[in-house]
């Protein structure tokens, strides 16, 4: 016998996770009778500073209803289209990780070995010239793709900047209209069953007991609930992610268009840049092993476009994750079920993943264990899948001698990734789990940005000669070109348009 459905949750902290979670069973649960209560505190400051995304983000702003023109100009939000890196093979280079897909539409990977196949052939190929997102991001243009798979605009993709305080508040409202129950306080006390662990009420400063069936920590780094009451654990990354620390500081709003997120190498981490409608983002992560964090501020300082119009705010982290992300009943959602750090600008998605993964698995009372061993399988392997990705962008590096740097070059590999680079570089090959978030054009992307060169391609492509797919190649080019300069102009977010 199945037992009682749940119809009590309780959310410790809010935040962009608390908010997002709570606007997201809201709607999942409307009609079922389930109250939802979230506790935060005025007094508690959230980590959230300028957001950049990727595009993952549509599902869950299509989920919980966002009508996008509203959501944009409450959150101050521009359109992004990809990730520029700069410095990361020494000064001078850049190269751009953008959204969508390389080629033509229905191509996909294949597009991948044409332009491998015209390298070793001799010819000279820019693969930003490939992707119809990259030419539109840097010529300051946007269209969002279209529907219709024969059209190059299919190929298009795109997320959002925006300012993830005001995301908070925009979910809030979204969330307390739904019947959401916010509740000011800190958390004093926690209540669990002497018997079984799991977690009963939840007692504030203010004397308020909130009880609850399903206990949602979203509370940040400390995992008040996860780690300070069930002791999850953590694996500690920072062997292969360096970075432990982040300065931030806003300067005023561009005004002109950049339809991208900026990361630049430094001596010991790399700096962040995010335009947003209001204002400009800007952050240095760093390693405090290699790099005082009053030196870090002053790398900031000199890196950004403009003077700062707030105090920079330094912000410390551990890269890693807990052993586990559901225990008893409990679920981190957000930084309390780890931090990858935001060089790929994952952080929101991996908390709509987790929201994605809870619904999914959404359990009884009883929080049957064999949901929370699946949801931290499924949740330890993206965030092992997304940690490979970042540690492939500092392992590759060059032309940068910094000791950090050296030490990164230098440094041994998850065995998978290690396999993963051995593929491209023999066959050309991107070897990926149906599951995975970064597929082929990025791998790619990031790869051919780095100096990571194939040797090979598929021989599923030598049906047509080296002239022929030479000439494929030189058609494609001018075919994005020609559309890139179709496409509209972004207008100045210092006019009022995203």
């Amino acid at each position: 016998m199945h037992s009682a459905p749940i119809r009590q949750i309780v959310i410790l902290g809010g935040g962009t996770a608390g908010w997002m979670s709570a606007a997201a069973l809201a709607k999942a649960l409307a009609g079922t009778g389930t109250s939802i209560r979230l506790i935060e505190s005025d007094e508690i400051g959230t980590v959230g500073v300028g957001e950049a995304t990727i595009p993952t983000i549509h599902w869950f702003n299509q989920i919980v209803g966002l009508d996008e023109a509203a959501f944009m100009k409450a959150t101050g939000a521009t359109y992004k289209l990809g990730i520029e890196f700069v410095g990361w093979n020494g000064a001078g280079s850049a190269y751009l990780h953008p959204f969508g897909t390389y080629g033509p539409p229905q191509d996909g990977v294949m597009f991948l070995h044409r332009m491998i196949r015209g390298r070793l052939a001799g010819q000279t190929i820019a693969a930003e010239d490939f992707s119809l997102t990259a030419r539109a991001a840097r010529a300051g243009r946007f269209a969002r793709p279209v529907a219709d798979r024969r059209s190059l605009l299919s190929t298009l993709g795109f997320a959002y900047h925006f300012d993830a305080g005001r995301y908070a508040q925009y979910l809030r409202g979204l969330a307390e209209a739904a019947g959401v129950e916010r509740i000011e306080g800190k958390v004093t006390a926690i209540d669990q069953h002497p018997e079984t662990g799991f977690v009963r009420a939840l007692t504030t400063d203010r004397g308020v007991r909130v009880e609850g069936e399903l206990f949602l920590d979203c509370s940040g780094f400390r995992g008040m609930l996860i780690e300070q009451t069930l002791g999850s654990g953590f694996d500690d990354w920072s062997h292969w992610l360096p970075c432990d620390r982040a300065w931030a500081a806003p300067s005023a709003a561009e005004t002109t268009v950049t339809p991208y997120t900026r990361s630049t190498a430094d001596t010991a981490g790399w700096r962040w840049r995010i335009p947003l409608q209001h204002r400009t983002g800007n952050g240095y992560v760093f390693s405090g092993r290699y790099q005082s964090d009053d030196a870090a501020r002053d790398a900031l300082l000199a890196g950004m476009d403009g003077a700062p119009i707030a105090d920079p705010r330094l912000i410390r982290f551990l890269p890693g994750q807990r052993k586990k992300s559901w225990d008893k009943n409990v679920v981190a959602i957000g930084l309390s079920s780890g931090f990858l750090e935001p060089l790929e600008s994952t952080s929101i998605h991996l908390i709509q993943s987790g929201i994605a993964k809870l619904l999914s698995l959404f359990p009884r009372v009883d929080c049957d264990p064999l949901l929370a061993e699946q949801f931290n399988r499924v949740f330890a392997a993206e965030m092992e899948d997304v940690r490979d990705f970042l540690i492939l962008h500092y392992a590759q590096t060059g032309g940068r001698d910094e000791p950090m740097w050296r030490a990164c070059q230098a440094m041994d590999l998850p065995e998978r990734l290690a396999y993963r680079l051995d593929q491209y570089r023999h066959s050309g090959r991107i070897m990926l789990g149906s599951d995975e978030l970064f597929r082929d054009a990025s791998w790619f992307a990031v790869l051919d940005g780095q100096g990571v060169q194939a040797e090979s391609y598929s021989p599923m492509i030598e049906g047509m000669s080296d002239t022929a797919n030479a000439k494929l190649l030189d058609d494609v080019r001018r075919a994005i070109a020609a559309a890139s300069a179709g496409l509209p102009a972004l207008r100045a977010p210092a006019a009022g348009h995203a």
